[in-house]
């Protein structure tokens, strides 16, 4: 089936046409590995995930999908110079720069690859996850690049993109429409991020502070001792793993200006092509109709959410129920509807596999094409959901025979294949086993003991097991994962 997206470039809904005819090459931003990642990132992930599930079920391609893992950036780099938020986890604090670099960044990448596997975002789909460390070379020979070519300039022992330059014959301001009035050639922004609304050169070689992890850039006769921007490696790891132009990069709207924007004219200055035929991003997450914010109370990371009892699955379905490209407002009460949503679909699955049968035909195959064609049509879940719930409620799985359930089964798991929040299985019945209360008793010890690590340690042993495990005044209530 053809699948349609919103380009953000064109500003228009496109036919995705591959660069290779079975392959479609996927380049997803990843997470900055310097602490968990909060919910409005998990959206992100979540719908990189939407994005190459339904090219792979709906579209019939193969995926190449590559994600980069920023673990030197300025975020990373004040954290694991920061004793007040060292963790035992990541060992001891030493005098060595790098190595409590790696220890912190290590430390958040296992979490992330945990939390992303609890909402059913499969490492094994990824082609690649290249970290930024790895990738030095890459980078420092494409700033060379860009230098040689007039795009560049060394100031203050940085190196610096110009803007100016560039703008000479190249537009800057593709994705999002860009104010010059107050743009002065010249002028330089040293931060990886910094706001919006501020066009500056940006740096492409950042010279170290003090005590900072340093690599060293030979360039214009002279030896720099830094690090690369943060722009500067997803420009590299596509060129690199994919080869540039690929067919789609995704992302979160926030990221379109400087971030993809830089990325646009890093890639042409240097290696004179576009990075890709499309770019796809999602929009903001918000909390109880407020921006998330520590300072509001209302900043949740997906331990937080598990911790007061709810399913990932059902996190995952309350984000992929709305339209990528809505905001997506985030609130305990859109969970819950979300879980009944998921339960009443489940129940619906489960007696399709029962043994009672009637003489009912159901049309399996056009309840698909309805439910996939509004998932090629720029992914629209919303009404590919009522198409679902439509069908479900004018069916009495128990009315059909036994062909058509065999069918419907099959089609319910290609589904299954995009959303991944249901169990295309019989109903089992089961109670909570013995290791399970046993886990959960340790666990309680451990927040009794204030040791919290312990206590992270047996929820994501509970959770790996399929269940999740809900405080309560009385002690816990545990529940296993449909």
């Amino acid at each position: 089936m053809t699948i349609k997206l919103y380009n953000s470039l064109t500003k228009q809904i496109e036919e995705l046409k591959p660069i290779r005819p079975d392959e479609v090459s996927i380049y997803s931003c990843g997470p900055t590995v310097y602490s968990y990642a909060h919910i409005g990132n998990l959206r992100a992930f979540l719908f990189a995930d939407f994005l190459q599930r339904t090219i792979r079920e709906v579209g019939a391609y193969k995926v190449k999908w590559v994600m980069n893992i920023t673990n030197i950036d300025d975020k990373t780099i004040r954290d694991s110079q920061n004793s007040d938020v060292w963790k035992t986890d990541f060992g001891e604090m030493t005098n060595d720069a790098l190595s409590n670099l790696e220890k912190l960044c290590n430390f958040y990448e296992v979490e992330f690859r945990k939390d992303i596997e609890l909402l059913n975002i499969k490492n094994n789909d990824f082609y690649k996850m290249p970290r930024a460390t790895d990738y030095i070379v890459q980078m420092k020979e494409l700033i060379i690049k860009i230098f040689n070519n007039g795009f560049a300039y060394v100031s203050g022992n940085s190196v610096y993109f110009s803007v100016g330059k560039w703008r000479e014959n190249e537009i800057y301001g593709k994705l999002k429409k860009i104010d010059f009035e107050n743009f002065r050639p010249g002028s330089r922004v040293d931060s990886d991020e910094y706001e919006r609304e501020q066009v500056s050169d940006f740096v492409l070689w950042k010279a170290k502070k003090e005590g900072e992890p340093f690599w060293t850039l030979e360039i214009d006769g002279q030896n720099l001792e830094g690090r690369p921007g943060w722009h500067l490696e997803c420009s590299a790891m596509e060129y690199d793993i994919l080869g540039l132009p690929f067919d789609i990069h995704t992302g979160g709207v926030d990221l379109k200006f400087p971030h993809h924007e830089d990325e646009i004219a890093q890639s042409k200055a240097g290696y004179g092509l576009e990075p890709t035929a499309m770019w796809c991003h999602n929009e903001f997450l918000e909390v109880e109709g407020k921006k998330m914010s520590k300072s509001l109370n209302n900043f949740y990371t997906l331990r937080d959410l598990i911790d007061k009892g709810i399913d990932p699955k059902d996190i995952r379905f309350a984000m992929l129920s709305a339209h990528y490209r809505s905001k997506y407002n985030f609130t305990f009460a859109d969970v819950e509807a979300a879980k009944k949503a998921r339960s009443k679909v489940q129940e619906f699955i489960y007696e399709l596999h029962s043994d009672i049968y009637g003489d009912s035909e159901a049309d399996a195959n056009s309840f698909k094409m309805e439910v996939f064609s509004n998932l090629a049509n720029d992914l629209h879940s919303p009404k590919a959901l009522a198409t679902i719930f439509s069908f479900i409620n004018n069916s009495k799985a128990e009315s059909f025979n036994k062909n058509s359930k065999r069918n419907l089964i099959s089609v319910f798991n290609q589904i299954n294949n995009v959303y991944a929040v249901f169990e295309i299985t019989k109903k089992l019945e089961t109670s909570i086993p013995k290791n399970i209360i046993d886990l959960a008793d340790l666990r309680i010890q451990a927040k009794t003991d204030k040791n919290w690590a312990e206590s992270d340690k047996l929820r994501n042993e509970i959770l790996l097991f399929g269940y999740t495990i809900k405080d309560t005044k009385d002690g816990f209530e545990i529940s296993k994962l449909m």
